[in-house]
């Protein structure tokens, strides 16, 4: 785990051979939906895992079979909420689940309009009640403009104040990054790998394509009778 110079509480994952490797399986063109898929729950397992590090611990004594020793609880880990932002973010979430295995599960269906405006329409919000212990993780795999994390965030800010709010993804633009720390200095960021730049469209170059796309298929439009 990397804290980058350029903000603080924001992370990255690119000092890990095994991250990378599953990255650079999500990045090629030729990857198929099923292990894109695959490879984004493998992302939030193992990204969960390292969250682990982060977290508060208590230590407890017990008993083996042999005698006493000492051992830990991580109460936080039992205090998670896991924001899910459709569609990207189920595989993501899937593996997340895994290691949080206690965690409320929120979900968000937030969408992105066309540049310049990149207008975000939310149209489905289901959040638990947040409370003053738990750890928020909201998941969104591409952090690009920021502007669909910055409506959740707000969004996700109504249902309570968290001990930790936290934004989990695999891909991050340093534009997106700025302007999430920009208006929400408290909120972490941990990332697979914060990439080079936004293009005109808004996509992270050299980025993945489309997550949700490439994960479940593109949508067509049908006509309207």
């Amino acid at each position: 785990m990397i804290a980058d110079k350029r903000w603080k509480g924001v992370y990255s994952f690119e000092d890990s051979p095994f991250l990378m490797e599953i990255l650079t399986e999500l990045r090629n063109k030729h990857t198929g939906a099923i292990e894109f898929r695959k490879g984004l729950v493998k992302l939030g397992r193992y990204m969960g895992y390292e969250l682990t590090k982060t977290m508060d611990f208590e230590k407890v004594e017990i008993e083996t079979p042999l005698e006493k020793t000492e051992g830990i609880i991580a109460k936080d880990r039992k205090n998670v909420v896991i924001v899910t932002v459709l569609r990207a973010a189920i595989p993501l979430m899937e593996g997340l689940i895994k290691v949080f295995e206690h965690a409320r599960v929120g979900i968000v269906s937030a969408s992105r309009g066309k540049a310049p405006k990149f207008e975000i329409e939310m149209n489905y919000i289901k959040i638990p009640e947040i409370k003053p212990e738990d750890t928020v993780i909201i998941a969104d795999p591409m952090i690009a403009t920021g502007s669909t994390l910055l409506k959740v965030i707000e969004e996700v800010r109504k249902y309570g104040t968290p001990k930790r709010l936290i934004v989990l993804g695999v891909l991050a633009a340093p534009e997106g990054i700025s302007r999430i720390k920009g208006a929400y200095p408290e909120v972490e960021v941990f990332v697979t790998k914060i990439d080079r730049e936004l293009n005109d469209h808004g996509y992270i170059l050299p980025g993945l394509g489309d997550a949700g796309d490439r994960a479940f298929g593109a949508p067509i439009k049908t006509a309207k009778k």
